[in-house]
């Protein structure tokens, strides 16, 4: 198999979350220590930082990978999902994995991987661990798929957990209350592993107290200790949360014996996508008319870009907008503008919801606009109408904004 024959398997092996939605989701980790014990336990054989939470983990994993490059370190980052290629998901400082190692891994393993029916996201796990153990990474930064608890990534023990905050996402998995949730995220909690919470909240600070204190770790509250930050290349405004999680990580690494100068951690911070690859935060795709794109897709995440909306200057603003069908409509509509107009389309994956249903329910709620055929002739769509003034804003969904990067 050539390189797109392997990853076409791949995305054929039993449901995947990123197209499936929930009946991807595997309540046990037996498949992942099995696969672990097929490839000689790779997971043994770097030091990582695991970063889990609802909201931010991805940028926070991304800040993480630069600053710790910045001070000389080969990084491993592993994150999910990507935006154009699999590739994105395995790097190894910024550099994505090669064709021909995701081809020879699939080639070595596919007939134990067939045996034991693993899924997409197990399998990928598996290849980034033995791909980050052979590299001979110092240090890899394991952003969490789903959850952390059952999570496939959550085999390592690492120097570091990380969680980023707890929001309703996922909720048919993880739980219909911010306490469940947290519950979940916690999992990744190691004994007498240091832990950084990036937000404190009313209704989970107890859960990873206790969590805490079980496992003898040390707990940091980063909001509750962090003041400034430094400048940083990715700039939307909820950055600053993201900020001061990585901050307190860092403070946290360097008693660990980890040599990160502040230089280094102010490089680190200006140049994530340069150093990392990362898109899609706030990310500016023209001007004249302005065009932004961000991947926020849920309540937290869509609360902040949308107010972030409310600090630029424009005559009208435009909304290209898609979603996935497990989406919960009711609690991001009434985040976004009723003055705006929208540009309706259907990411393309199994799992998008139809554009004239997502045209059909904000119409109830007063948020009107057109439907198109994909996220790209919504955009150009959006694009024919504006004027030089206007804010163009694409987004709802990760796959949305992979369509038009």
């Amino acid at each position: 198999m050539n390189y797109q024959d392997t990853v076409n398997w791949m995305f054929q092996q039993l449901p995947m979350y990123q197209n499936k939605g929930n009946s991807a989701f595997k309540k046990d980790l037996t498949n992942t220590i099995k696969l672990a014990k097929h490839l000689n336990h790779p997971e043994d054989g770097f030091k990582s930082i695991h970063v889990g939470g609802t909201n931010g983990k991805g940028s926070t994993s991304h800040m993480l990978a630069s600053i710790l490059q910045e001070a000389g370190y080969k990084v491993g980052l592993y994150t999910s999902p990507h935006l154009k290629d699999f590739r994105e998901r395995i790097r190894i400082n910024g550099e994505v994995i090669s064709e021909q190692t995701v081809i020879n891994f699939i080639k070595r393993n596919k007939s134990f991987l067939e045996a034991n029916s693993l899924s997409f996201f197990e399998m990928t796990v598996g290849m980034a661990f033995d791909y980050f153990a052979k590299q001979k990474v110092d240090i890899a930064i394991i952003e969490v798929g789903l959850g952390g608890r059952l999570d496939s990534t959550n085999i390592i023990i690492p120097e570091l957990s990380i969680i980023t905050n707890i929001g309703f996402d996922h909720t048919q998995m993880l739980g219909d209350t911010l306490e469940k949730i947290a519950v979940e995220k916690a999992g990744i909690i190691k004994e007498h592993i240091p832990v950084v919470i990036g937000e404190t909240q009313a209704e989970t600070e107890t859960v990873f107290k206790t969590k805490a204190e079980q496992t003898q770790s040390e707990i940091y509250f980063a909001d509750q200790i962090i003041d400034i930050t430094p400048d940083s290349d990715l700039k939307g405004a909820y950055q600053i949360h993201n900020k001061k999680t990585v901050v307190q990580s860092v403070h946290v690494l360097r008693t660990l014996e980890f040599k990160i100068s502040e230089k280094a951690l102010k490089n680190g911070l200006l140049h994530v996508t340069k150093n990392t690859g990362l898109k899609g935060r706030w990310q500016l795709l023209g001007t004249a008319p302005k065009i932004v794109c961000d991947t926020a897709h849920n309540k937290e995440g869509l609360t902040y870009a949308m107010n972030q909306l409310k600090q630029e200057s424009f005559n009208q603003l435009h909304i290209v907008f898609g979603v996935v069908n497990d989406k919960d409509l009711d609690t991001i509509i009434p985040l976004l503008p009723i003055d705006a107009t929208y540009y309706f389309c259907k990411p393309n994956v199994q799992r998008g919801l139809d554009a004239e249903i997502l045209k059909n329910k904000f119409k109830i709620n007063q948020l009107l606009g057109s439907t198109h055929n994909s996220v790209a002739d919504a955009l150009t769509s959006a694009k024919s109408k504006a004027n030089k003034q206007d804010l163009i804003y694409v987004g709802g969904s990760s796959f949305v904004v992979a369509e038009i990067i």
